[in-house]
């Protein structure tokens, strides 16, 4: 695997698409104000729940797309669907393959059901998908075509890096927000929970609380910000803002109480001072090395690919950490540690509530 590429980029076009209307359009993310009507776009990304500009998932995504497609001289567009819906995400995926994409990234695993039917319908065109795979609406039909690269990244070890880091700094009362339940978020929720305990075992205390709730969506609202100023004001210390834009409105509640958050998925330490430290997934990589593999003739079309600690997938922000007491020496150890799977960490399917991962070190209280 090569080697991680996290850039920061200013993007400062949105696109709206609005996929069941009959005049749809979108803007031109290359900034090129002489595009005409009928020209088309080799390479596409589609966002999912979140935006393209969420600092986070989709963002991470669309910049590895970008970089690459700039570097290369090779034009680029990306969607939005309407809706949350199998079949918005397949209509908009037609549209793109219309528009001229060759290669076409879908982050998240609500594309799964419409990546599985899209691999059929256009076999010429080829597909990322993140953190999922192709199935059936129903789950009953799993199949790759040579078509889809599938990318999963393991957010449950860089979750526990999180709760570990958490711990060691000196933390005793933690809070995971969540975004929607998929299996990623809770991945990283269980990793986390996974992580403080390993730190207090280590540090022999106990009596550590975490605080534990799903949104239900990626977006920043007020209730998610009302909902963690209530945590922050009850004594909760850090909060690992974990579903896109969801993190901005626990920084939003921990800024005037002076409390800490962990960032998500990209180095969120630029967003606001409370960000002590983000749990990285390689997006940008990923998809640039993926796109890169294409247009070497090495597309690795029917293969699902894991990114964990082993390959430089996950990892947390060390070069612009502001924890003090949690040092890179640390790091390295509980690092190397994982990758010698030298622990067990939980992973969705291991608990049907993050309750049930509650232990004599750790407690957690779930808020539905």
């Amino acid at each position: 695997m090569k080697k991680h590429l996290f850039i920061l980029l200013a993007l400062t076009l949105v696109c709206t698409f609005a996929a069941c209307a009959a005049d749809n359009t979108t803007d031109d993310p290359t900034d090129d104000e002489t595009a005409v009507e009928g020209t088309t776009y080799e390479l596409a990304l589609i966002t999912d729940a979140g935006t393209i500009d969420d600092k986070s998932f989709n963002q991470g995504a669309w910049e590895g797309l970008k970089q690459y497609a700039e570097e290369n001289d090779i034009t680029y567009k990306y969607y939005q669907p309407a809706e949350v819906s199998d079949a918005a995400y397949l209509e908009t995926i037609g549209l793109a393959v219309e528009g001229g994409a060759k290669l076409i990234v879908c982050p998240g695993y609500l594309f799964e059901p419409a990546i599985y039917d899209a691999q059929y319908l256009y076999p010429d065109t080829m597909f990322i998908i993140l953190d999922g795979e192709p199935h059936t609406a129903d789950y009953a039909t799993y199949a790759i075509e040579p078509n889809v690269n599938a990318i999963y990244f393991a957010e449950q070890q860089v979750g526990f890096l999180a709760g570990y880091a958490s711990v060691k700094e000196g933390y005793t009362k933690l809070g995971f927000m969540g975004g929607m339940a998929v299996p990623a978020v809770v991945r990283y929720g269980y990793g986390y929970i996974a992580g403080a305990e390993y730190a207090a075992e280590e540090l022999g205390i106990t009596g550590l609380k975490i605080m534990y709730h799903y949104t239900g969506d990626f977006k920043a609202t007020p209730e998610t910000q009302t909902l963690a100023g209530s945590w922050f004001n009850a004594g909760t210390e850090i909060i690992f803002g974990c579903g896109g834009a969801v993190g901005n409105s626990v920084m939003a509640a921990a800024e005037p109480v002076g409390a800490y958050v962990i960032g998500v998925d990209v180095d969120q330490s630029g967003e606001s001072d409370t960000v002590v430290i983000s749990a990285l997934k390689n997006l940008t990589g990923a998809i640039y090395n993926s796109i890169s593999d294409y247009y070497n003739g090495e597309f690795r079309g029917g293969v699902i690919d894991h990114l964990d600690a082993t390959n430089d997938g996950v990892g947390l922000s060390m070069d612009s950490s502001k924890l003090s007491n949690f040092t890179q020496a640390d790091y390295d150890a509980i690092f190397a540690i994982i990758v010698a799977g030298e622990v067990t960490i939980p992973v969705d399917t291991d608990a049907a509530s993050a309750a049930e991962l509650a232990n004599d070190a750790v407690s957690v209280t779930v808020v539905e």
